[in-house]
Protein backbone atom coordinates (compact mmCIF):
# COMPACT_ATOMS: atom_id res chain seq x y z
CA UNK A 1 0.00 0.00 0.00
CA UNK A 2 1.34 3.58 -0.96
CA UNK A 3 2.37 5.22 2.56
CA UNK A 4 1.92 8.72 0.97
CA UNK A 5 0.70 10.73 -2.20
CA UNK A 6 4.12 11.43 -3.29
CA UNK A 7 4.79 10.95 -6.66
CA UNK A 8 6.64 7.47 -7.81
CA UNK A 9 9.14 6.97 -9.93
CA UNK A 10 11.54 4.66 -11.43
CA UNK A 11 14.72 5.64 -12.28
CA UNK A 12 17.34 4.24 -15.04
CA UNK A 13 20.69 4.36 -12.82
CA UNK A 14 23.82 2.82 -14.57
CA UNK A 15 26.03 5.03 -11.99
CA UNK A 16 27.44 7.65 -14.48
CA UNK A 17 27.10 11.49 -14.60
CA UNK A 18 23.65 11.96 -16.76
CA UNK A 19 21.97 9.13 -14.64
CA UNK A 20 22.90 10.34 -11.48
CA UNK A 21 21.83 14.08 -12.40
CA UNK A 22 19.01 12.49 -12.99
CA UNK A 23 18.16 10.80 -9.81
CA UNK A 24 18.65 13.89 -8.21
CA UNK A 25 16.82 16.06 -9.98
CA UNK A 26 13.92 13.51 -9.79
CA UNK A 27 14.49 13.05 -5.98
CA UNK A 28 15.06 16.68 -5.10
CA UNK A 29 13.84 19.06 -7.66
CA UNK A 30 10.75 17.11 -7.86
CA UNK A 31 10.57 15.27 -5.21
CA UNK A 32 9.51 12.07 -6.33
CA UNK A 33 9.93 9.13 -4.18
CA UNK A 34 12.32 7.10 -6.52
CA UNK A 35 12.87 3.79 -7.13
CA UNK A 36 16.36 3.09 -9.03
CA UNK A 37 16.99 0.40 -11.43
CA UNK A 38 20.64 -0.79 -12.45
CA UNK A 39 21.58 -3.51 -14.96
CA UNK A 40 23.79 -6.34 -15.33
CA UNK A 41 24.25 -6.74 -19.43
CA UNK A 42 27.73 -8.45 -19.11
CA UNK A 43 29.08 -4.74 -19.88
CA UNK A 44 32.76 -4.59 -19.42
CA UNK A 45 32.79 -1.07 -17.62
CA UNK A 46 31.13 -3.47 -14.36
CA UNK A 47 32.39 -1.39 -11.86
CA UNK A 48 29.47 1.62 -12.76
CA UNK A 49 27.70 -1.31 -10.98
CA UNK A 50 29.45 -0.45 -8.00
CA UNK A 51 28.74 3.02 -8.70
CA UNK A 52 24.87 2.73 -9.39
CA UNK A 53 24.31 0.97 -5.96
CA UNK A 54 26.37 4.03 -3.54
CA UNK A 55 24.22 6.92 -5.70
CA UNK A 56 21.14 4.95 -4.89
CA UNK A 57 22.00 4.97 -1.31
CA UNK A 58 23.00 8.25 -1.37
CA UNK A 59 20.02 9.92 -2.80
CA UNK A 60 18.28 7.43 -0.63
CA UNK A 61 16.48 5.77 -3.11
CA UNK A 62 13.11 3.44 -1.88
CA UNK A 63 14.60 0.20 -3.69
CA UNK A 64 17.68 -0.40 -6.09
CA UNK A 65 16.97 -3.33 -7.82
CA UNK A 66 19.96 -4.69 -10.32
CA UNK A 67 18.26 -6.46 -13.28
CA UNK A 68 20.66 -9.36 -15.13
CA UNK A 69 20.50 -9.08 -19.10
CA UNK A 70 23.10 -11.12 -20.97
CA UNK A 71 23.46 -9.12 -23.62
CA UNK A 72 27.00 -10.36 -24.48
CA UNK A 73 25.59 -13.15 -25.95
CA UNK A 74 24.10 -10.76 -28.59
CA UNK A 75 27.25 -8.84 -28.54
CA UNK A 76 27.95 -6.45 -31.60
CA UNK A 77 29.09 -3.47 -29.04
CA UNK A 78 32.46 -2.42 -27.72
CA UNK A 79 31.01 -2.89 -24.43
CA UNK A 80 29.54 -6.39 -24.45
CA UNK A 81 32.14 -8.22 -26.85
CA UNK A 82 35.92 -8.17 -27.76
CA UNK A 83 35.90 -5.18 -30.00
CA UNK A 84 38.22 -2.49 -28.74
CA UNK A 85 36.42 0.45 -27.81
CA UNK A 86 37.08 3.43 -29.99
CA UNK A 87 39.77 6.25 -28.72
CA UNK A 88 39.83 9.91 -29.14
CA UNK A 89 36.70 10.39 -31.34
CA UNK A 90 37.72 7.88 -33.78
CA UNK A 91 33.84 6.97 -34.37
CA UNK A 92 32.62 10.69 -34.46
CA UNK A 93 31.01 10.23 -37.93
CA UNK A 94 28.64 7.57 -37.26
CA UNK A 95 26.80 5.51 -34.20
CA UNK A 96 30.00 4.24 -32.52
CA UNK A 97 31.27 0.80 -31.61
CA UNK A 98 29.82 1.34 -28.13
CA UNK A 99 26.45 1.40 -28.82
CA UNK A 100 24.77 -1.22 -27.96
CA UNK A 101 22.33 -2.93 -29.83
CA UNK A 102 18.48 -2.05 -28.42
CA UNK A 103 19.76 -1.73 -24.93
CA UNK A 104 17.28 1.70 -24.02
CA UNK A 105 14.69 -0.25 -25.60
CA UNK A 106 15.70 -3.22 -23.43
CA UNK A 107 15.96 -1.23 -20.47
CA UNK A 108 12.74 0.72 -20.54
CA UNK A 109 10.60 -2.47 -20.84
CA UNK A 110 12.13 -3.60 -17.63
CA UNK A 111 12.18 -0.62 -15.80
CA UNK A 112 8.47 -0.14 -16.97
CA UNK A 113 7.76 -4.20 -15.75
CA UNK A 114 9.40 -2.67 -11.98
CA UNK A 115 7.50 0.69 -12.01
CA UNK A 116 4.21 -1.73 -12.41
CA UNK A 117 5.40 -3.67 -9.37
CA UNK A 118 5.83 -0.52 -7.21
CA UNK A 119 3.09 1.53 -8.01
CA UNK A 120 4.77 3.90 -10.45
CA UNK A 121 3.67 5.95 -13.47
CA UNK A 122 7.04 7.85 -14.17
CA UNK A 123 10.37 6.54 -16.17
CA UNK A 124 12.98 8.70 -15.72
CA UNK A 125 16.54 8.21 -17.72
CA UNK A 126 19.53 10.43 -18.37
CA UNK A 127 18.98 10.69 -22.28
CA UNK A 128 20.67 13.39 -24.19
CA UNK A 129 21.00 14.50 -27.35
CA UNK A 130 23.16 17.37 -27.17
CA UNK A 131 26.97 15.70 -26.07
CA UNK A 132 26.25 12.17 -26.51
CA UNK A 133 27.69 9.50 -29.16
CA UNK A 134 24.77 9.48 -31.59
CA UNK A 135 22.71 6.95 -30.22
CA UNK A 136 19.46 6.24 -32.06
CA UNK A 137 18.21 5.23 -28.54
CA UNK A 138 18.39 8.70 -26.99
CA UNK A 139 16.54 10.60 -29.06
CA UNK A 140 12.72 12.30 -28.31
CA UNK A 141 11.52 10.43 -30.92
CA UNK A 142 12.46 7.66 -29.62
CA UNK A 143 11.25 7.65 -26.16
CA UNK A 144 8.17 9.51 -27.21
CA UNK A 145 7.07 6.20 -29.47
CA UNK A 146 8.23 4.11 -26.48
CA UNK A 147 5.64 5.53 -24.10
CA UNK A 148 3.28 4.30 -26.93
CA UNK A 149 4.22 1.37 -26.79
CA UNK A 150 4.64 0.80 -23.04
CA UNK A 151 0.89 2.18 -22.65
CA UNK A 152 -0.30 0.01 -24.91
CA UNK A 153 1.33 -3.13 -23.27
CA UNK A 154 0.90 -2.75 -19.57
CA UNK A 155 -1.57 -2.92 -17.28
CA UNK A 156 -0.72 0.92 -16.09
CA UNK A 157 -1.36 1.70 -19.56
CA UNK A 158 -4.52 0.02 -19.77
CA UNK A 159 -6.13 0.87 -16.07
CA UNK A 160 -3.88 3.13 -14.71
CA UNK A 161 -3.58 6.97 -16.95
CA UNK A 162 -0.44 5.18 -18.42
CA UNK A 163 3.62 5.86 -18.30
CA UNK A 164 5.36 9.20 -18.34
CA UNK A 165 9.09 8.55 -19.80
CA UNK A 166 11.01 11.81 -18.66
CA UNK A 167 14.51 13.31 -19.81
CA UNK A 168 15.29 16.13 -17.89
CA UNK A 169 18.61 16.17 -19.30
CA UNK A 170 17.41 15.54 -22.99
CA UNK A 171 18.23 19.03 -24.44
CA UNK A 172 21.16 20.37 -22.03
CA UNK A 173 24.85 19.99 -22.74
CA UNK A 174 27.01 18.19 -20.61
CA UNK A 175 28.36 21.35 -18.73
CA UNK A 176 25.15 22.12 -18.49
CA UNK A 177 24.17 18.53 -16.89
CA UNK A 178 26.76 19.23 -14.32
CA UNK A 179 25.88 22.32 -13.52
CA UNK A 180 22.53 21.00 -12.33
CA UNK A 181 24.15 18.63 -10.66
CA UNK A 182 26.39 19.97 -8.61
CA UNK A 183 23.36 22.82 -7.36
CA UNK A 184 21.83 20.01 -6.44
CA UNK A 185 25.15 18.76 -3.97
CA UNK A 186 25.73 16.09 -6.28
CA UNK A 187 29.30 14.71 -5.42
CA UNK A 188 30.52 13.19 -9.06
CA UNK A 189 33.77 11.52 -7.73
CA UNK A 190 30.84 8.63 -6.71
CA UNK A 191 30.10 8.35 -10.51
CA UNK A 192 31.68 6.51 -13.27
CA UNK A 193 31.15 7.47 -17.19
CA UNK A 194 34.25 5.58 -18.88
CA UNK A 195 34.18 2.65 -21.32
CA UNK A 196 37.35 1.38 -20.44
CA UNK A 197 38.55 1.92 -17.10
CA UNK A 198 41.44 0.29 -15.65
CA UNK A 199 41.61 -2.68 -13.29
CA UNK A 200 41.19 -0.12 -10.76
CA UNK A 201 38.14 1.49 -12.48
CA UNK A 202 40.20 4.62 -12.84
CA UNK A 203 38.67 6.44 -16.32
CA UNK A 204 41.20 5.59 -19.68
CA UNK A 205 40.56 9.76 -20.33
CA UNK A 206 40.43 8.89 -24.19
CA UNK A 207 37.05 7.13 -25.47
CA UNK A 208 33.70 9.76 -26.04
CA UNK A 209 32.20 9.03 -22.48
CA UNK A 210 35.48 10.40 -20.80
CA UNK A 211 35.96 12.93 -23.76
CA UNK A 212 32.43 14.31 -23.33
CA UNK A 213 32.51 14.33 -19.38
CA UNK A 214 36.36 16.32 -19.59
CA UNK A 215 34.73 18.78 -22.17
CA UNK A 216 31.82 19.49 -19.91
CA UNK A 217 34.03 20.01 -16.56
CA UNK A 218 36.51 21.76 -18.22
CA UNK A 219 33.66 24.56 -19.74
CA UNK A 220 32.79 25.62 -16.64
CA UNK A 221 36.18 25.64 -15.50
CA UNK A 222 36.41 22.86 -12.90
CA UNK A 223 38.03 19.24 -12.37
CA UNK A 224 36.57 15.86 -13.00
CA UNK A 225 36.97 14.80 -8.84
CA UNK A 226 37.86 11.58 -10.62
CA UNK A 227 41.15 13.15 -11.86
CA UNK A 228 42.40 15.67 -9.02
CA UNK A 229 44.22 12.71 -7.03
Amino acid sequence: MQENNKTRAVVLLSGGLDSTTALAWASLKQDWDCYTIAFDYGQRHRIELEASAQVAQVFKSKRHQVIAVDLQAIGGSALTSDIDVPKDMQDAAGIPATYVPARNLIFLSLAAAFAETVGANKLVIGANIVDYSGYPDCRPDFLTAFTRAADLGTKVGVQAGGFEVVAPLIKLSKAEIIQLGLSLGVDYAMTRSCYDPDAAGQPCGHCDSCHFRLQGFAEIKQQDPLLSS
